[in-house]
């Protein structure tokens, strides 16, 4: 594999390319249009949603909501993120939005004035698992001794 370190395996570079995309993400901010264009999409899929237009047992069989949709600096790729309440098969309604990939961005572009209908991606919205996770340390007995230890300081 030409460009990569040698003895690097294509999981680890992919990994190693992930985390620089993160690092680019969180460091730089979205613009005022890529923030305007990720809303709309947003808006768009969850009206589709609520008006039941997406014809598919697994997403019908579902409340799902769309937290956050993020849009690259050139408007040509949208992750969305969704997430099924009670995060109950999450696998499946994520496979579902695939096999409606075409329609969606279709109905996208039908709704929203752009030159070009982002691509679209549909991933998990993990944000409220690493919540949990963060309230199940803070009520760890470790974090609880070391914060009466500093009150009594």
């Amino acid at each position: 594999m030409s460009g990569t370190r040698p003895g690097m395996t294509n999981e680890s570079f992919e990994a190693m390319a992930r985390r620089k995309q993160r690092q680019r993400d969180s460091s730089q901010g979205l613009s005022q249009r890529q923030l305007r264009v990720g809303e709309l999409v947003r808006h768009a899929i969850a009206e589709m949603l609520t008006r039941g237009d997406v014809h598919d047992p697994v997403i019908e069989g579902h409340i799902i909501t769309i937290p956050e949709v993020r849009v690259t600096a050139d408007l040509r790729l949208a992750t969305i993120y969704v997430m099924p309440m009670g995060g109950r098969d999450t696998d499946e309604v994520v496979a579902a939005f695939e096999r409606h990939k075409k329609y969606l961005r279709a109905e996208i572009a039908h709704r929203i004035n752009l030159k070009f209908a982002p691509d679209i991606r549909f991933r998990v919205d993990d944000r409220f698992a690493e919540a949990e996770r963060i309230e199940k340390l803070l009520r760890s007995p470790e974090v609880q001794r070391d914060l009466k230890h500093e009150e009594k300081e």
